[in-house]
């Protein structure tokens, strides 16, 4: 990096995006509920989503830490939130949930 460069932008580094299976089907679920309200509001949680993904593979370290190396980051708009790790060359999406769903449905995903 050359000089002059911020420390933040030393520290932005691509990593793979893997959403694991439980956690496509849980976008899955919520597109759908979304969409039943709706027609296009699944869409508009896809987009809104997208954008978070997008700023966890840009900022990782940004989401609240959890514990056990897992961090959450919540979806704008909508109430719900990425439930992630951190790895040296990826970032695995564990689930996506309601912020009012019971926590241990999201602790037991992280264990």
């Amino acid at each position: 990096m050359g000089r002059g460069q911020s420390t933040l932008a030393r520290a932005i580094v691509n990593r793979i995006l893997i959403i694991r299976p439980d956690a496509e089907a849980d976008i899955a679920d919520a597109q759908a509920w979304y969409d039943r309200q709706r027609t296009g509001l699944g869409d508009e949680f896809l987009l809104c989503l997208e954008e978070t993904l997008d700023r966890l593979q840009r900022l990782p370290e940004a989401g609240e830490p959890l514990g056990n190396n897992a961090r959450r980051s919540l979806v704008h708009r909508f109430p719900y939130a990425v439930y992630y790790r951190v790895g040296d060359d990826h970032i695995a999406v564990l689930g996506v949930f309601h912020n009012r769903r019971d926590p241990r449905r999201w602790r037991a995903r992280l264990s």
